[in-house]
């Protein structure tokens, strides 16, 4: 499994399907996780974000999912192995922080950001 495979195994981990954002299908249904895909090498510390959306009325599903998250990545981040290697996935500040929709009202997405480090 390449460095892609294993991040989008982790972002598919949390029971809800989980979209490269540049390749969200046109008929993906709430609620659903978007990351953003970048590599980088021995040494590279790469800083990266993903949104958690869901649809409603209230922030409690996005809530409680991204704390999910959280506490899968932890204090001190976790390890994701690959191939010939491994990726070290940190939380950054702020780790996530509501955004809104000017379109639609019910949209409730939390906004993550994240550092992954590379090791061979």
């Amino acid at each position: 499994m390449d460095k892609n495979h294993a991040l989008n195994n982790f972002w598919n981990s949390f029971g809800i399907p989980a979209y490269d954002s540049m390749a969200v299908p046109d008929d993906a249904k709430y609620p659903y996780i978007t990351f953003t895909v970048a590599d980088g090498e021995f040494g590279d510390s790469v800083a990266l974000s993903s949104s958690v959306w869901y649809r409603s009325t209230n922030w409690t599903g996005v809530t409680d999912k991204t704390e999910q998250i959280s506490r899968a990545i932890g204090r001190g981040g976790k390890m994701i192995s690959y191939d010939g290697g491994s990726i070290w996935i940190r939380k950054e500040t702020p780790f996530s922080q509501r955004m809104d929709d000017p379109n639609d009202d019910m949209i409730r997405r939390m906004y993550l950001q994240y550092s992954l480090d590379f090791f061979d």
